[in-house]
Formats: C-alpha cells, sequence, structure tokens
C-alpha cells in the first residue's frame, strides 16, 4: 500500500509539477526564536478559517437564502436535520474563535513590531484579512435572519445612509432596494458565501506566499534597529546561522495550539449550542431589544451611550481614520526598534485600546436599546395631550403612535431617547419647520416624505403645534406679526 501511494504521488507530480513547491515550503529555515508560543495564532486561524469553510458548506445545502424561508431553514436544522443543531453551533461559534484569533494576531505583529521593513505588504494583506473576518461575521449574522438580523441590519442601513450625497445609493446597494426585503437576504447570502470567502482565499495565499518569501519575522531583540539596507542580509545571516526548518520542529506548536483550539471550539459548540435564531423577523413586531454578537457590541454600546449630535460626525468618519491609520502603519513607522520594549507608546495604545473596547463591550451588555422598539404599544399617550384637542389633531396623535414615532421621541417622559422630545415641539420649531423636518429629515432624523401622505402630514403637524407647555407661546416665523398665544 506505502508503494502504491508513493507511485501515485509520482505519477501526480509529475504532471502538476507542484512537488518541489511543497517541500521548499515546508523545509524553508526560519529563525529558531519563532518557534514560539507566540507565533501560534496566525497559523490557528487559518485553521479555524478552513472548519467554516467545511461546515459553511454543509450548511448551504440546507439554508434557504429567501425571506419567507430563511428563518424556517434554520429551525429545521435546530431541531429535526440530526445533529444540525451541532453543525450550526461549530459554524457560529468557530466565527467567533476566527475573529477573537485575528484579533490576537494582529496584536502580537503590532507589539513584535513584524509589519515593519520588509513586510509592509504582509501586514497590509492581513488588514484586509481582517476586515474581511469582520464581513463574514455581519452578513453570517444577518443570515440567521431573525429579530436581531432584522434590526442589526436596519441600524447599518441607517448608519450608511448618512454618508452625504450618496448615502440613498449606498443602502439601495446593500439592501436591494429602499427597504428589508427578500432581494436583501439573496445580497447578503452572496456576500456570506460567494464574495467575501473569495476575497479571503485570495489573499490568506497572498499573505502565505509573503511569509515564505519574506520568511517568519525573528524574536524582536531590544536593540536591534530595523534599517531598509542592512535588514535582509542582516536576517538572512540568522536564519543560516540560527535557522531550522519550519517541518517539523517550528510547526509543531502551530499543530498543537491549533488542536486544542478545534477541541476548545468542540467542546463550546456541545455545551452553549447554536446562536439562535430569536423571534422571526417582523417588522410589525417591535418589542425586541437586539444585540449583535460580540464583536459589534462594543461599536452598539457606543452608539447607544453617543450624544446623538456626534453620531452621524463619529459613525462616518471614525471608521475610514482608524483604517487608515491601520493600513498607514507600517509606511509611517517601517524602521527602528521592533520590540516592545522599547515601543512603550505602542504597548499603551494597545492597552488603552483593549481596555476601551473591553469596557464598551460590557456596557454593551446593557446598554440601553434606543430607539424603543416597544414604545408605541406598551406607552399610552398621556390624556393630558388629547384632552380637548380637535378631530385633526387627534388624528394626529394616534399617527404619532402607530407611525412609531416614539421609537425614537418620547411623549411624557416614555418613548425613545434618539431623537428630541415632542412635549415641546411647538416651542422649538414652526409649523413650516416641522412640515420641512417630517418630509426632509435632517440630523439624525430621516426623510418620510415618502411614507407619508399630505393628510398624514397635516394631522402630525396640526398635532405637534400643540406641543408646549401650558402659558408658554409656541415658536413663531419673526418675520410677521405676533398672534395671540395659545390657550392650548
Amino acid at each position: 500500500m506505502k508503494r502504491r501511494l508513493k507511485s501515485a504521488a509520482r505519477w501526480l507530480d509529475a504532471r502538476l509539477q507542484v512537488g518541489d513547491a511543497i517541500v521548499g515550503v515546508a523545509e524553508h529555515r526560519v529563525p529558531r526564536s519563532s518557534a514560539s508560543w507566540w507565533y501560534v495564532f496566525g497559523s490557528a486561524t487559518l485553521v479555524v478559517f478552513i472548519l467554516q469553510v467545511v461546515t459553511g458548506i454543509c450548511l448551504a445545502t440546507v439554508y434557504t437564502p429567501a425571506a419567507d424561508r430563511a428563518w424556517d431553514s434554520l429551525i429545521y436544522l435546530n431541531y429535526q436535520q440530526p445533529l444540525g443543531w451541532y453543525l450550526r453551533a461549530l459554524h457560529g461559534w468557530g466565527s467567533n474563535f476566527m475573529v477573537a484569533l485575528m484579533l490576537i494576531h494582529i496584536i502580537q505583529v503590532f507589539l513584535f513590531g513584524a509589519y515593519k521593513y520588509p513586510r509592509e505588504l504582509t501586514w497590509v494583506a492581513g488588514c484586509v484579512l481582517l476586515l474581511c473576518t469582520l464581513g463574514m461575521a455581519f452578513t453570517g449574522q444577518v443570515l440567521r435572519f431573525d429579530q436581531n438580523a432584522y434590526w442589526g441590519l436596519g441600524i447599518g442601513a441607517s448608519i450608511a445612509g448618512r454618508t452625504p450625497i450618496i448615502g440613498f445609493k449606498i443602502v439601495d446597494l446593500i439592501l436591494g432596494g429602499p427597504i428589508i426585503a427578500g432581494e436583501t437576504l439573496s445580497r447578503f447570502f452572496a456576500l456570506h458565501v460567494f464574495l467575501i470567502p473569495a476575497v479571503l482565499i485570495g489573499f490568506v495565499a497572498l499573505h502565505l506566499l509573503l511569509v515564505v518569501r519574506l520568511g517568519i519575522n525573528e524574536w524582536p531583540m531590544p536593540g536591534r534597529i530595523v534599517r531598509r539596507d542592512a535588514y535582509i542580509r542582516e536576517y538572512e545571516a540568522l536564519v543560516r546561522a540560527d535557522g531550522e526548518p519550519f517541518m517539523p520542529y517550528a510547526a509543531q506548536k502551530d499543530l498543537v495550539f491549533a488542536g486544542l483550539i478545534i477541541f476548545g471550539m468542540l467542546v463550546v459548540a456541545a455545551v452553549a449550542g447554536p446562536i439562535g435564531p430569536n423571534g422571526q423577523p417582523d417588522p410589525t413586531i417591535i418589542q425586541t431589544v437586539p444585540r449583535p454578537d460580540f464583536f459589534f457590541l462594543w461599536l452598539f454600546s457606543l452608539f447607544a451611550l453617543l450624544p446623538p449630535w456626534t453620531e452621524t460626525f463619529l459613525m462616518l468618519t471614525g471608521p475610514v481614520i482608524a483604517i487608515a491609520i491601520l493600513f498607514a502603519l507600517p509606511f509611517i513607522s517601517g524602521t527602528g526598534e521592533k520590540s516592545w520594549r522599547h515601543r512603550p507608546i505602542s504597548v499603551v495604545t494597545v492597552i488603552l485600546i483593549a481596555t476601551t473596547i473591553g469596557s464598551l463591550t460590557w456596557l454593551g451588555t446593557f446598554s440601553p436599546w434606543s430607539p424603543h422598539m416597544d414604545a408605541w404599544s406598551a406607552a399610552p399617550t398621556p390624556i393630558e395631550y388629547v384632552k380637548g384637542r380637535t378631530p385633526l389633531e387627534l388624528q394626529g396623535a394616534l399617527l404619532v403612535q402607530s407611525k412609531q414615532c416614539r421609537n425614537c421621541h418620547s411623549l411624557g417622559g416614555a418613548g425613545g431617547m434618539r431623537g428630541p422630545a415632542l412635549d415641546d415641539t411647538a416651542t422649538r420649531l414652526t409649523r413650516n419647520q416641522i412640515v420641512r423636518q417630517i418630509i426632509q429629515g435632517g440630523g439624525n432624523m430621516p426623510a418620510y416624505g415618502k411614507n407619508l401622505s399630505p393628510a398624514e402630514v397635516n394631522a402630525l403637524v396640526a398635532f405637534l403645534a400643540t406641543m408646549h407647555p401650558p402659558g408658554e407661546p409656541p415658536a413663531r416665523d419673526s418675520t410677521r406679526p405676533a398672534a395671540p398665544a395659545s390657550s392650548y
């Protein structure tokens, strides 16, 4: 049997000509100091990605990417398909493991100065892989298509919609239209199953090629300075004097750690079970308190706790600046000291970022969900706001409830916290300004001109124009003569 296998291998190699390349990769020499437990996170991430591909293919044979069938197919996997629940658990928790390992790996590379010359493109490829991993995590959460996924996607679309000039185009591109519908799920299925994995596989290949060509970063010794004119020569001399083949010496710890990670995933999947799905994605059922998976929980917390007036600026500029700094790092600081012991600013930066994200993640487990998605049904309109109103104004009060205005706006102290309270609307805005705000939107408020009929706008304005404290006149156009104060 052994002889037959060798014969088959020689037959294949004679036609594929890959044997020399495989042997070259397995036997390429690496610094002995790189055979450390600190260098195992990258290979473990790759192993988890391979497991994600395998489990994802299995799930795709059952999952139905249709708005009216996706949730049912997940319920079928959870309760009817033999071991379907375990397959979903492996895939779901594998996503969490992969994000965590990727983050640890990129922190280790940063602290060890492995992004410096000549490994700038290796770092850039790693950053692309990090973004793709987060993209896979987000699209995977959307494919659960439960209440959390529905409202989480709504939040993501609303953030994208704030982009100046092209915001509505981005929303249409993401959702396949102005609302979350059947085409939305098809697009996210294509992203999750085809596009992002293809980019991941391509950049994984590029990343591994760069690692093999440029070598694994040596242990960062204090005082060993990276110079563009001498580093490659010094690295090659180090490998010749104190190097060893990657297989089996340097790969031993990689294999052990990858085995431990796989065992941990198997145990967690068996104990914790699959993630969701929760309630069916029904926009008319808004009694929900959605929470994203842990890797986006800190963002949820940040947006929930930010003052509303800072939201748009930070949402649109913060990620762009952070990603730009991440990609520019090796070109800004491509030479000099590698050791974290002589780079205190780098250590402090990692500690501050980790502490901030960790604290926000913890706060995200109980941060207030705003808007309050049960405000319109659970909190009735206070009687003092409808007593003595005209039929048109009463119709406006009903619209405030039925159109879910109180998801974002409070009335009588109950309701959403994202927008300003409605109790004193008439003291801040004139009737014409209220009309313009409803139809055109502004600030954090979207435009509702296409969602409301002229009669509904008229009723809403009539009701909101009564929203001022007793004895305090409503706002007026200063270019017109003052009118007697209202008796409301």
